[in-house]
Order: structure tokens, then C-alpha cells, then sequence
């Protein structure tokens, strides 16, 4: 192949590799990244000039070192599969998550005794959408706000107090959520209003969470005579 025709190939390479939405990079074997296109840029809120000569495994942390060892003798082999690494990185945002995927690495060009140049594919691992409250979460402002009195030791006398209850009004929606959340005491009970997010964790006096309490009356009042 003539330069010219080295020139135009690499050209329509790069152009082509340009396009790919899936992020891309050819590496050298010891993982120096010396073409990345804008997908692969993108992973890391870049363009793809400011990856050029960085180290792969400098922007992706294998989860197994195990999957690195066994690339690094398959290529001193000469062998020519391709080769999974679970990796996971940094999200671009700073209060973001942390990623995770998979590298798919294929040692590419002729089998030469000189190791190969690498392509490496990333596969982004789509993350889950957001945990939804199970229905037994919300709670009454009432409830809430007996949960946070019990939580900080409150008598039940000292709870109806509080919230304008008799001392069988608090009982009644103590016994209520205990069923409901299928508890069988008070200390239970105040330990799953915080595995639910009723509760805040990390306050004190505990105080209610907010996004699990309703702003509406509880539809199950206590009967007449416990208010």
C-alpha cells in the first residue's frame, strides 16, 4: 500500500469511526489510547484529542484483576479472541453515580511476534431506574410524627400530648402501622420507618423524612371516643 493510499484508508477510518455512537478506542498493548472517537470522549465529558496517549485502565477500573492477567498472557501468546473486562469509572457530574460496563478488547492487524494494537468497545451497563417506594411507605403527617416521638424515646402519654391524641388514639395507630408493616413491637417499628425513609437518618431529635409523608388526612381514623 502506497502512502497515498495509507493517507485516504486511515482517513475514512477515522471519519467512519467518528460516527460510531457506540464509544470506541484503539490502544496500543499496553493500553496508551491513540485514536478515541466522540462516544468514547463523551464517557468522560471530553473531546477526543484530550484522550490521545492517556492509559485505558487510568479511565476504567477493572472489577477483576484476574480478566487483566488473562488478556496480558493471551496476547504475549499470540492469541487473537476477543476479551471481556467488567470495568466501572467516575460519572462526568460530580454528584452523579459511578458507572459501570464492560470493556470488549480485540487484539486487531496481523499475527507478528510485536504485540497488536487493541480495539476497545465499551459497553455502558444502562443504569436502573430509581427505587419506587413500596405503597407501605407513606404515612399520615399523624403518623409521621408519632413514629418520630416514639423514635426519641416519647412515652405514649407524652406522643398524645404532642399530636392532640388520648393515649388510645396513639395506641390505635401504633397497632395500625405495626400490622401494616407486619412488625411485632414498638422498637420494630421505628426500626422500619427508617429502612422505609419515613424517618430521617441522621437527625436528632428524629424528625420525619418528608417525601414519605402525606399532606391528607390518614383514611383510617381512630374510632370515636380514642381522639
Amino acid at each position: 500500500m502506497s502512502s497515498d493510499e495509507y493517507i485516504a484508508w486511515r482517513n475514512h477510518f477515522l471519519l467512519l469511526l467518528d460516527r460510531i455512537p457506540t464509544p470506541i478506542a484503539v490502544c496500543r498493548a499496553d493500553g496508551e489510547i491513540t485514536v478515541a472517537n466522540p462516544a468514547m470522549a463523551a464517557e468522560w465529558g471530553a473531546v477526543p484529542g484530550r484522550l490521545r496517549g492517556r492509559n485505558v485502565l487510568d479511565l476504567f477500573r477493572p472489577r477483576a484483576t484476574a480478566q487483566l492477567d488473562r488478556l496480558g498472557e493471551a496476547l504475549r501468546l499470540g492469541h487473537r479472541s476477543r476479551y471481556r473486562v467488567e470495568v466501572c469509572w467516575p460519572p462526568v457530574d460530580a454528584d452523579g453515580a459511578e458507572r459501570e460496563g464492560e470493556l470488549l478488547v480485540d487484539p486487531v492487524g496481523e499475527p507478528s511476534p510485536t504485540y497488536p494494537l487493541l480495539l476497545v468497545v465499551l459497553r455502558v451497563r444502562a443504569a436502573g431506574p430509581p427505587p419506587v417506594a413500596p405503597p407501605e411507605a407513606e404515612v399520615s403527617e399523624v403518623e409521621a410524627r408519632i413514629l418520630a416521638l416514639a423514635a426519641s424515646g416519647a412515652t405514649t402519654a407524652a406522643v398524645g400530648k404532642a399530636v392532640g391524641l388520648t393515649v388510645d388514639g396513639v395506641n390505635y395507630h401504633l397497632a395500625r402501622l405495626t400490622r401494616r408493616w407486619r412488625v411485632s413491637n414498638r422498637t420494630a417499628l421505628v426500626a422500619k420507618a427508617y429502612v422505609l425513609g419515613v424517618l430521617s437518618p441522621g437527625r436528632w431529635p428524629p424528625a420525619p423524612a418528608g417525601q414519605r409523608v402525606r399532606s391528607t388526612q390518614s383514611p383510617h381514623m381512630p374510632p370515636e371516643g380514642t381522639r
